[in-house]
């Protein structure tokens, strides 16, 4: 089965402790492991401020995931997590190696002065 690079962003209630995020953070990789995902790796950015309030917070606790799933899993892991209580909100997005784009450096050219 064909799987692809997603992106996983979640935010998290800032007022869980230790033990509460971690359960939450078990129940992603049982949802993952339910989808047939494969996590690649988790960024952990801790509490940030919120654009906008959510929940009448102002903080979140963010935490993003890089997965490969395949093809259906996204939505059904995505609407999974957006039933658990203590997840703020939740958005899988496909990794394109299109966007990805670096900048190649120019190579510096001396200006001679204008006589």
């Amino acid at each position: 089965m064909k799987t692809h690079s997603y992106t996983l962003t979640l935010i998290f209630d800032p007022n869980l402790n230790e033990a509460q995020l971690q359960i939450e953070k078990d129940a992603v990789n049982a949802l993952l492991a339910r989808v047939e995902g494969e996590l690649v790796e988790v960024d952990e950015w801790g509490l940030r401020r919120l654009a906008y309030p959510i929940r009448k917070l102002s903080e979140g606790y963010y935490t993003i995931y890089t997965l490969k799933l395949p093809g259906s899993a996204p939505k059904a892991l995505e609407s999974s997590l957006r039933l658990r209580d203590n997840v703020m909100r939740a958005l899988v997005v496909r990794d394109r190696p299109e966007w990805r784009t670096r900048k190649t450096p120019e190579a510096k050219t001396e200006a001679t002065p204008a006589a």
